[in-house]
């Protein structure tokens, strides 16, 4: 009875073992942001190649926008999300921020979260989820809004044990010692963060204006979401850094916050990560100083949050040079060794590449003068910038005569007279009411960051735009304000959509007869809670958000005095003296340089794609990535066009992406950068894409959610595998 009983209870286990390494062998998962805690963006998996890879169909499709809700608000939302695959199901979010699982080798729907049932909703854009399991304890963390959510991985239901049924207020522990009060302000996280045992380590995303929070960096304890840690990027008294701002910055200044994303050394138990500029982006007379720890790759402790190292790219930015993108930690072999490394790309096409345990650059990096003349007044511009001397730029670094558009004797001469007018010829040129045209003040490199081979091989696209930057005097233009609606626009709007409401012409909208699209509700509705790029502006009264409407209605509304109902009481004469910050001088807008047809006022190519080798620091490849169709027609080619969301690597030799302006998904060779797959999505594909195998197949998903710089809206994942029996 006994040996009987016994070998029952091996086949047993051998048949448990024998399920487990089947399901190993027919599984691959892609269960974290960037595809491995290093942010490689790479997959072992070969089972589509270069010889195969021109058969690629879609297997499914999944409408993460739904008619009822999104498109009937006429908020046609992009999606940005990269999903992430754990044990076979995929789990990622909609248009409007609701989170669902998937079966991820058919597609089909197997749960779906509202975070704003019952509730105002909140718009911003939203680019993956986490994932954490303890035995049968499986949590999604991720954020909508001003709060960080956990939801139970396999019901979709909030865990109540977690903060207060399931939810942690993202403005926890931003107070701390401020003079200003925090819960009123925009703080949401764009970008998930990384989970370290019991850990979870986050960044957000805040005000780029002088109503900024801290942009300090937190850990929450993954269980409860009590705050462990605070690591001050605007230091207090006693810490690093401090004296690199003029005394006690840290109670009115905000921003330089980690809003890209970051990486993790499970085996150094280090989180990588790199931070923007401080707030107000292009003026920085009440930040005299270096101002660490803006513009800084840093280096955490992931357990205390205390500091191991960091390096400043960027010093007193004073054009909008945030960190766009997560690192990427590498292996390389350099002066005949192997060195773990960190590899982080810039909005202005530099790569900076340290070693991994110090912060110290593997290629020389020069401090070189810059210059500081004719700054605003108040100004005190950095005497000294960063060079890294290896790899090369991935982008141009100043615009000249020579770099003018020449796709047509028109275009050359408008973009030549303008030229002309202005200023140009160094990328630090502090900026002033004259104007400057100059690259980097957006990618570059963008928030879709790069991928890289276990070769040390590192794959970045990159934009390739002249940016028209010109301050604007609010002292004396306030003389001119004949209404508080203006007053509060030119304090609150200027900046994205420029003193004349004409926008970007791409990014950020004309409200030009805004009243035409959308209602006077929708318009409070976007102020107070955001849109797409544009943050929540909660912190405004109702009464200031009327004047705001009537103002781009042209409605003649003097009294405004209503106050909204259920605003926040008024903040203290002492919490407000010296927040917000109203600078003496704005800037136009973040205004994109085009020839009179709304092309790039450079020659081509507007858009690439680069393979650099990081144990040598020399490029392998560079080619164009998109083309404008109306262009090709007139054997205008391979112009590359603005590309949003990063590239895939695989083990087949291939590399995945889409992002371009013509909406195409492409596949191309990773030792050539020949384009071997291309297809036409249904709309533009502005999100990274993954890979995982489920069920014995290989699968590429990609987000089809367009709506990027005016393009259609779309709101669907679509999965891309070998036919059967391939």
């Amino acid at each position: 009875m006994k040996r009987s009983f016994y070998l029952f209870v091996m086949v047993w286990v051998g048949l448990i073992n024998c399920t487990s390494q089947n399901q190993q062998k027919t599984t691959q998962d892609w269960p974290v942001y960037g595809g491995n805690n290093a942010g490689n963006r790479y997959s072992t998996l070969n089972q589509i190649t270069l010889q195969n890879v021109s058969q690629l169909q879609v297997a499914w499709t999944y409408k993460a926008a739904e008619d009822s809700t999104e498109n009937k608000t006429g908020r046609a939302m992009e999606i940005q999300c990269q999903p992430i695959v754990v044990q076979g199901v995929l789990y990622g979010t909609s248009p409007m921020l609701k989170l669902f699982a998937l079966d991820a080798a058919t597609g089909k729907q197997l749960w779906r979260f509202d975070p704003f049932k019952n509730k105002g909703p909140r718009y911003h854009s939203n680019r993956g989820v986490m994932y954490w399991e303890d035995g049968n304890d499986k949590r999604i963390l991720y954020t909508a809004g001003p709060t960080l959510y956990a939801i139970h991985a396999l019901t979709g239901e909030p865990i109540t044990s977690f903060g207060t049924n399931g939810e942690v207020d993202l403005h926890e522990g931003l107070g701390e010692n401020v003079a200003f009060e925090v819960k009123n302000l925009s703080v949401t996280a764009t970008s998930p963060g990384v989970i370290y045992k019991d850990v979870l380590v986050l960044g957000s995303s805040v005000s780029e204006f002088g109503d900024a929070a801290p942009g300090h960096v937190r850990g929450f304890d993954v269980r409860t979401g009590k705050l462990r840690w605070i690591f001050h990027t605007i230091p207090q008294p006693g810490e690093v850094g401090y004296e690199t701002w003029p005394p006690e910055a840290y109670k009115n200044i905000g921003g330089a916050n980690a809003w890209s994303g970051m990486v993790l050394d499970e085996k150094r138990g280090i989180v990588y990560m790199g931070t923007g500029s401080a707030s107000f982006d292009f003026y920085g007379g009440n930040r005299k100083g270096q101002n660490l720890f803006a513009n800084c790759i840093l280096a955490l402790n992931a357990e205390t949050g205390k500091r191991v190292w960091h390096f400043q790219t960027v010093h007193h930015d004073l054009w909008d040079r945030d960190l766009p993108c997560p690192p990427n930690l590498v292996t390389v072999t350099h002066n005949g060794r192997k060195i773990d490394a960190v590899a982080q790309a810039t909005k202005d096409g530099l790569i900076f590449l340290l070693d991994r345990d110090t912060g110290k650059p593997l290629f020389p990096v020069e401090e070189r003068p810059v210059s500081t003349a004719d700054a605003l007044p108040g100004e005190h511009p950095w005497p000294t910038q960063p060079f890294p001397l290896k790899p090369a730029p991935f982008s141009r670094q100043v615009f000249t005569e020579a770099d003018i558009t020449d796709i047509s004797p028109e275009a050359n001469a408008f973009v030549k007279e303008r030229f002309r007018q202005t200023r140009s010829g160094n990328k630090y040129m502090p900026p002033s009411m004259e104007g400057t045209l100059i690259y980097g003040m957006g990618g570059g490199a963008e928030w879709g960051g790069n991928a890289a081979d276990p070769e040390g091989i590192l794959y970045q696209n990159s934009n390739e735009a002249v940016w028209d930057l010109r301050m604007v005097d609010i002292a004396t233009r306030n003389k001119e304000i004949t209404s508080m609606g203006k007053t509060l626009y030119q304090t609150n709007c200027v900046s994205c959509h420029g003193v004349d409401r004409k926008g970007s012409g791409q990014g950020y909208p004309s409200l030009v007869n805004i009243g035409n699209r959308l209602s006077k509700e929708e318009i409070q509705t976007t102020i107070k809670t955001g849109k797409g790029r544009m943050p929540a502006f909660a912190h405004l009264s109702g009464r200031d958000r009327n004047a705001i409407v009537s103002y781009l209605l042209n409605i003649e509304n003097k009294s405004n005095s209503s106050p909204e109902h259920g605003q926040a009481p008024e903040v203290s004469a002492e919490k407000k003296a010296k927040f917000p910050y109203e600078p003496p001088f704005v800037n136009n807008g973040w205004v994109k340089f085009f020839d009179p047809n709304g092309y790039p006022a450079v020659k081509p190519p507007w858009g690439t794609l680069n393979a650099i080798d990081l144990n040598t620091g020399e490029y392998l490849w560079k080619v164009p990535l998109g083309e404008f169709p109306e262009l090709a027609k007139k054997s205008i080619l391979q112009t590359g066009t603005e590309n949003y969301g990063g590239p895939v690597a695989t083990a087949g030799g291939l590399l995945f992406i889409g992002g371009t302006k013509d909406e195409k998904f492409r596949a191309f060779d990773k030792k050539t950068g020949k384009v071997v797959w291309e297809y036409q999505l249904p709309a533009g594909g502005f999100a990274t894409p993954i890979t995982y195998q489920a069920a014995g197949k290989q699968y590429v998903v990609i987000a089809a959610g367009g709506v990027k710089n005016g393009h259609k809206p779309g709101g669907l994942y679509m999965a891309f595998a070998l036919p059967s029996g391939k």
